[in-house]
């Protein structure tokens, strides 16, 4: 593989691949204005985020589409397609989270969500960042490496929501059980950034 030139369908994968990853992080920073926002204005913010997931959507059949009428890519087929799924699944999880608040109809929500959402953004931005660096398959690691670091700082803040939320910060058992299910699924989309990662180091080692 390291031998051929890239082709013109190669350059376009490529191109697909950092359009997704630059839906995530769409996602995610329309999902922190979401959640910072008066429960009012929450649902317009929700349409967009929903307009975003289907623009993702778009994104990973256009990249699918074009393993299947390529002979040859710039990597195998399956790693491209597993990859381009684990972008689509990161949007998909934060979109999620956001009509979750709205259909909740939550007054407020936990403070340290706030920091929980920031290292949610932050990987979103490592993510996109990094795609552009698979045609040359260079500086890859510093990226995995600080997702994982991320991810577990984002494990820590996801504890810590949890202790104080059954600590008694919030004693209505219907309102723990909604706060619970955000954090959750909050914690659920920083997994998700922290796959792909997974992916992409594990292309990077196959070709290297």
């Amino acid at each position: 593989m390291g031998i051929l030139r890239p082709t013109s369908k190669d350059h376009v994968l490529y191109q697909l691949l950092a359009d997704s990853a630059r839906h995530t992080v769409a996602a995610s920073e329309q999902l922190a204005l979401l959640l910072g926002s008066p429960p009012g204005e929450r649902e317009a913010i929700a349409v967009r985020l929903k307009e975003i997931e289907h623009e993702a959507d778009d994104a990973t059949h256009a990249i699918i589409r074009t393993v299947n009428s390529s002979f040859v890519t710039p990597f195998d087929h399956e790693d491209i397609v597993e990859l381009a799924a684990a972008l689509d699944d990161c949007t998909d999880d934060l979109e999620a989270v956001g009509q979750m608040v709205v259909l909740y109809r939550m007054d407020g929500l936990m403070p340290d969500v706030t920091a929980q959402m920031n290292v949610i953004v932050r990987m979103a931005q490592l993510t996109a960042e990094a795609m552009p660096r698979l045609a040359s398959m260079k500086e890859l690691r510093d990226y995995w490496v600080e997702i994982n670091r991320l991810e577990n700082e984002g494990d820590a803040i996801y504890r810590g929501l949890l202790r104080d939320l059954f600590g008694g910060g919030i004693t209505d058992p219907v309102e723990v059980i909604k706060h619970k299910d955000i954090i959750e699924r909050l914690e659920q989309s920083a997994d998700g950034f922290e796959q792909v990662a997974h992916r992409v180091e594990s292309i990077a080692i196959k070709e290297s």
